[in-house]
């Protein structure tokens, strides 16, 4: 895939690249505090965290930085989880599932905060992020404001139909809440700038470097990778599906997805036409992210398969929901299509924690966005350096076997059934709304009818009067 550079696109995937060779694989020995295996969002911010914080870091990368997930993500930064609130809340409480959402809070702090440092590139930072509903749920956004911005303390805006359609301009979406403090930045740069922090913070990394083996056993465990061993006091897993033999118990609680995403050419001004809104939508049933880029470019990502398909093949879903929902736009041409394979949990939450003395778990943060990586890392480092204990708030949410090939079978089935009937239900959702509509207007129009015959009654009525009076025999003078 060919880049672009970052002020034309401001999209994941497409950052102008300046190190074009890989960068230096492991082929010594070597003892550190802290071996990190994965180098992608989660993996970057814990050796950025820990080498901070003093501690000897290795980050072990078994392909090139980038390469997966990490690197193909539409970068946008909000407060929440994956999982819907209510099933939240029921799992482990209101205070629980509060203070769970003020960690993304600090964690979206934490990733703009690092977006402004001058080692992180031009990142393209926009504000403000829409959620909007393919229903009509006027009551339910008002429990929802409220638990949004009462009980988890976040900003929030909840917006009618007329404001959302003021800035989308469809008929497809309804009420929507609008995120302020949320932003959108470029994935990929953000992911770069994050390996030069590290760097700089005395981190090192080593890419095509896999780890094959892993020896738990002793106060000192032993990583082995194809050309040199290390020895560390402790490891982080902070991969995803791809973590391989040494950490399968972890990579077999991930269920594989790929979202198909897409850049459109430049769309001109058929685009203010359409949208209103610089910042990231999404809607709430999940079929849809998107977002502008570059100032008349579409980043849009629709359409999930837990089975891996070119992205080429996939770019048809994206052209259908960008005509379906804007049509106005017409036919849109796509200049890059790309997808990665995210590691969705079974539970929905991230997994970040100790698994064991001396062994941590950063992973499953597919759905749950960039602001729980920035958090994964902190918790896990202050519970290393600084016997900070926040990281048990995601003990609830343990390893669970994500069902292997069956579970993928299963997973891909639950996912159709899930967008067809959000689908469906949006399509009755317009349907009764225009039926609403023609019921409204026939009524106006039948009032307006009736109005009319009264007032003509009124006017005969009045005519009458009139005649009545002009016929009526004059009195004589007095004489």
């Amino acid at each position: 895939m060919d880049s672009l550079p970052t002020s034309a696109t401001n999209g994941p995937g497409f950052t102008a690249e300046t190190d074009t060779e890989p960068h230096a694989r492991l082929k010594f020995d070597l003892d550190v505090d802290l071996c990190v295996i994965g180098a992608g969002l989660a993996g970057l911010s814990v050796a950025l965290e820990a080498a901070q914080a003093g501690l000897s870091v290795a980050v072990l990368e078994s392909g090139r930085i980038g390469w997966g997930a990490s690197g193909h993500n539409l970068g946008t930064v909000m407060p929440g989880y994956g999982v819907p609130i209510p099933d939240l809340i029921e799992r482990v409480g209101l205070d629980h599932a509060s203070a769970l959402w003020g960690l993304t809070r600090e964690g979206m702090e934490i990733v703009r905060a690092r977006a402004s440092d001058e080692a992180v590139a031009d990142v393209g930072l926009s504000d403000g992020a829409l959620e909007v509903s393919n229903i009509d749920i006027g009551d339910r956004l008002v429990a929802r404001l409220q638990t949004l911005g009462v009980d988890f303390g976040s900003e929030v805006e909840g917006w009618a139909t007329d404001k959302v359609r003021d800035v989308l301009r469809t008929d497809r979406y309804f009420h929507g809440i609008y995120y302020p403090t949320a932003f959108q930045i470029d994935g990929r740069g953000y992911l770069r700038g994050l390996e030069r922090l590290a760097r700089r913070a005395g981190a090192r990394v080593f890419e095509e470097t896999p780890a094959v083996e892993i020896d738990f056993s002793g106060i000192r465990k032993r990583i082995f990778t194809p050309t040199a061993r290390l020895r560390a006091s402790d490891i982080v897993l902070a991969g995803s599906v791809h973590l391989g033999t040494p950490s399968r118990r972890v990579a077999e609680t991930l269920l594989p997805v790929w979202r198909a995403a897409a850049l459109t050419a430049p769309l001109g001004d058929r685009l203010p036409e359409a949208i209103g809104f610089t910042g990231s939508i999404a809607d709430t049933d999940g079929v849809d992210h998107y977002r502008i880029v570059g100032g008349d470019r579409l980043l849009w990502a629709s359409g999930e398969t837990t089975f891996e398909v070119a992205p080429a093949r996939l770019e048809g879903i994206v052209r259908r929901r960008i005509r379906n929902v804007f049509p106005q736009l017409g036919e849109v041409a796509i200049d890059r299509s790309f997808s990665a394979a995210v590691g969705v949990t079974v539970h929905g939450m991230p997994q970040i924690g100790e698994l064991r003395p001396g062994l941590w778990v950063a992973s499953g943060f597919g759905r749950n966005g960039l602001a729980t990586t920035a958090i994964a890392a902190r918790l896990i480092a202050r519970g290393l350096t600084h016997a900070d204990e926040r990281w048990k708030l995601f003990a609830p949410f343990d390893l669970v076997w994500a069902g292997g090939r069956i579970g993928r079978i299963v997973g891909q089935g639950v996912y159709l059934a899930a967008r067809e009937g959000a689908l469906a239900a949006g399509a009755l959702a317009r349907y009764r709304e225009r039926a609403s509509a023609r019921t409204r207007i026939k009524t106006e129009q039948a009032e307006i009818k009736r109005e009319a015959r009264r007032a003509r009654v009124e006017l005969l009525r009045a005519a009458e009067r009139s005649n009545a009076a002009m016929r009526r025999p004059v009195p004589p003078p007095p004489e």
